[in-house]
């Protein structure tokens, strides 16, 4: 294995590596990925084969470690893609695992849409004289997304999501969108109730299955799903082809996270 990228989720994993043989379709490099909440056998027979690049999420990594599938010892790079949600999620201490087990020689890349001092102070623990590139001012929102606020008492809020949805306050009907809630109890409800309302919608988060999660993200990628109700594990890096709203039913927990939520535009 000649690079290693980790990202925070299942679905991003799975993204990644399908861009990966995208670009590289007339290279002859193999790529595999791997991510729990499915079979890990034909993770293992995939690896088997021999591959250049792997896609992963920290923990099925140490599981495959662990029953001594894959070797670590020829990587040449190690990217570390959304960072600060690596970190936000606790990820740390199975990253640090992962170190240990890499060359002491290997290009390390860190990828994060917002820069936090925590991630400054974690690529300046295990990277070497790194360097810097930034493409906007740190933790900023696209100057390409229109934003709009509406207020409303709670109780309002679903009819007020609907109203809009149907193109209401004078804009146009609302084909596609991605809602974001901040539990997964509350995303399951909205779904649920945007079904009773005659809007068609699938919920997606932690505690669904990786089967319905990628059913879900399926269904609303082909517009099967109207409007996807998601937690913030759709928030990071996920590319859905021209999707045009974004809307946050409940604020998220730290402004980073609103950056990358309606980066998804």
């Amino acid at each position: 294995m000649r690079a290693l990228v980790l990202t925070p989720t299942r679905e991003l994993a799975a993204q990644v590596e399908e861009s990966v043989r995208v670009y590289g379709q007339h290279l002859p490099l193999k790529s595999a990925v791997v991510f729990g909440g499915v079979n890990i056998n034909p993770q293992i027979e995939a690896l088997r084969q021999g591959v250049d690049i792997l896609v992963a999420t920290p923990g099925r990594l140490l599981d495959h470690l662990g029953q001594k599938t894959l070797d670590l010892s020829r990587v040449e790079i190690f990217v570390l893609d959304e960072a600060d949600r690596m970190l936000d999620m606790g990820f740390i201490r199975d990253i640090r695992r992962v170190l240990a087990l890499l060359p002491a020689r290997r290009q390390n890349l860190l990828f994060s849409a917002t820069f936090t001092d925590e991630i400054r102070t974690l690529a300046d623990g295990f990277l070497h004289a790194p360097v810097g590139v930034d493409v906007a001012r740190r933790n900023a929102e696209s100057e390409l997304v229109r934003q709009s606020v509406y207020l409303a008492e709670k109780e309002d809020k679903r009819a007020l999501l609907v109203y809009l949805l149907a193109g209401g306050n004078g804009g146009e009907k609302i084909a596609q969108a991605l809602v974001f809630t901040r539990t997964k109890y509350g995303a399951d409800k909205l779904a649920k109730n945007l079904g009773k309302d005659g809007v068609s919608a699938a919920p997606i988060h932690g505690d669904r299955s990786q089967p319905q999660r990628t059913r879900a993200l399926a269904d609303f990628k082909s517009g099967a799903v109207r409007v996807l109700v998601a937690t913030d594990i759709a928030a990071r890096g996920l590319d859905i082809d021209q999707l045009p709203h974004v809307i946050n039913f409940e604020l998220p927990a730290v402004p980073e996270d609103y950056v990358h939520r309606i980066g998804r535009t």
